[in-house]
């Protein structure tokens, strides 16, 4: 599996050096937060094994994760809680936070990122679709949000084991709709999220 740089390498040949990639886990989730990462690597680097998070297996991530936090210049995390997703919404959620984070590092000479339009950024940003399948930093991005946001749904597999955290990862699957139904709205569940809330106000009704 091959990842492209081609975005990389325009900017590096132009003198820019400092190129952070950007992309988010857990958008869609009812539960949990979200991750956004960004991630700066050395010019012209590049490694075969980073690709798109979704189309490489968990063990590899892992792997890939690790490699990831080694190779790279910079990188820096956000987690973003399920309150501030509901009062912002998920998509200025994740916007707000790569633009957060965009201002964390040393220096930036360009950002790329998975499909998100930023404002107010000191250089120059493009928004790529599908960038984790085109882009190496946007790809490592994705890698470090998806394994961390991952670890969390796993520590709240812990803590609410009948919800089944450990295999949907908060997204709506059947289970955790069923869960939901039978065991009620958690303070990890995104409130304004359409089953959450129609939970959430059934439970109004009771009481």
């Amino acid at each position: 599996m091959e990842t492209l740089n081609e975005y990389e390498k325009k900017w590096w040949q132009e003198g820019k050096e400092n190129i952070v990639g950007m992309d988010e886990a857990g958008r869609g989730p009812l539960a949990g937060p979200l991750v956004v990462a960004a991630v700066c690597f050395p010019k012209n680097y590049h490694h075969e094994g980073i690709y798109d998070s979704k189309k490489v297996s968990e063990k590899k991530r892992e792997e890939m994760f690790k490699i990831i936090i080694e190779d790279a210049v910079e990188y820096h995390l956000v987690i973003v809680s399920p309150e501030i997703i509901d009062d912002l919404n998920i998509y200025r959620a994740t916007q707000k936070a790569m633009e957060d984070l965009g201002r964390d590092f040393c220096h930036v000479d360009g950002i790329l990122t998975d499909a998100m339009p930023l404002t107010g950024m000191p250089c120059d940003v493009i928004s790529l679709v599908k960038g984790d399948q085109k882009s190496v930093s946007i790809a490592a991005a994705s890698i470090l949000a998806k394994v961390t946001r991952d670890h969390i749904m796993k520590g709240y597999d812990i803590l609410y084991p009948e919800y089944g955290f450990k295999d949907h990862k908060g997204y709506g699957t059947k289970k955790h709709l069923e869960a939901i139904e039978k065991y009620g709205v958690l303070s990890i569940h995104r409130q304004s999220y359409g089953p959450v809330k129609q939970k959430k106000m059934e439970q109004m009704t009771l009481f």
